[in-house]
């Protein structure tokens, strides 16, 4: 299989947020995906935000390693106000969109995958979004409803977004084939397509075996 790399064009751009907003929504309009104004521009804050390191660290300040999941949520279970559950919940779901979104690739072998990010992420949405309907923040409450309910294209899309080249390594085809098992993403679908394979529906029902 070719493996031929095509070298990136630097593009200027005025700012880290310009960058994002354009390349966000490319992507979208290349995903077929549409979402309201507020959910578009919440994401591409996101991605500004977490473009420092500091800000996805700061739940482990002075460390590399990022706190897991798995304790977030315990914060938003165990949180001593309503305020403080909330802000637990959308920092959940925010740091799994943002992994899931440019860090998939790096889930193979790893104990949890794209999958579990994709589950934690889209739930913590949707409950935050129920929570908010009537307080103070209820503005917000259908961006976050939007949030949990296209997850896995929005995953598509920031992944496209991270996306350094067109150039595939058999290995690379491996771990698209692995998360349209997974997780059903058209974009591996589609760049499967693009590499000649056509994967069939009945691998796609190994996700719930």
């Amino acid at each position: 299989m070719s493996n031929t790399h095509v070298p990136n064009r630097v593009m200027p751009v005025r700012s880290l947020e310009e960058y994002f907003r354009d390349a966000v929504h490319g992507a979208l309009d290349h995903q077929h995906l549409r979402v309201t104004d507020h959910t578009e521009h919440y994401v591409v804050k996101l991605l500004t935000l977490f473009a420092r390191a500091d800000a996805l660290h700061a739940d482990s300040p002075g460390r590399a390693v990022r706190r897991p999941l798995a304790g977030m949520l315990v914060d938003a279970v165990e949180a001593p106000s309503p305020e403080a559950r909330h802000h637990a919940l959308q920092r959940l779901g925010d740091v799994s969109l943002f992994v899931a979104g440019f860090f998939a690739g790096s889930f193979a072998r790893r104990l949890v995958d794209v999958d579990y990010y994709i589950g934690m992420g889209g739930r913590a949405y949707g409950t935050l979004a129920g929570a908010l309907v009537r307080g103070p923040r209820r503005a917000l409450s259908g961006v976050f409803a939007e949030l949990a309910e296209k997850f896995q294209p929005l995953v598509d899309a920031l992944q496209e977004v991270a996306d350094a080249g067109p150039a595939r390594s058999d290995q690379d085809v491996l771990r698209l084939y692995e998360m349209w098992i997974k997780t059903g993403s058209a974009r591996a679908r589609g760049l499967l397509a693009e590499a000649g394979i056509t994967p069939t529906t009945a691998a796609l029902g190994l996700r719930t075996q």
